[in-house]
């Protein structure tokens, strides 16, 4: 019997396939071999960001645009940086008025829930 699945691993979805076998398998010794190693882990994020006021998302999601720069004024409420999550645009927007301090993040990067993605001061 074949059986087919999806697994995921780092992000990265692969599909493959599995034959079931039925009955007895032999069974076959071979020389310890050391397992592959595990992928370098992504790059941390600043620790440190340069403006004392946090803009955050609400949502994970990957940065789709990024329409301000730093220097840059903003009101509460505007865009400071889109993310997309499940096919749809969200604005991540400015918590109060400010001056755009730090851009941490770019175009493409995956972000979670919670993660500080630019500063103000």
């Amino acid at each position: 019997m074949i059986k087919q699945y999806t697994i995921t691993v780092n992000g990265t979805a692969y599909d493959v396939t599995v034959e079931e076998k039925t009955g007895a398998v032999p069974t076959v010794s071979a020389p310890a071999q050391p397992a592959p190693a595990a992928p370098a882990a992504p790059a941390a994020k600043p620790a440190v960001s340069a403006g004392n006021i946090d803009v955050k998302t609400g949502a994970a999601g990957k940065v789709f645009n990024i329409p301000t720069s730093v220097g840059q004024s903003v009101k509460k409420g505007d865009p400071v940086i889109i993310i997309e999550a499940m096919k749809m645009e969200i604005g991540v927007t400015a918590p109060e008025d400010g001056t755009i301090a730090s851009i941490d993040v770019a175009v493409g990067d995956m972000v979670e829930a919670g993660d500080v993605l630019a500063t103000l001061n």
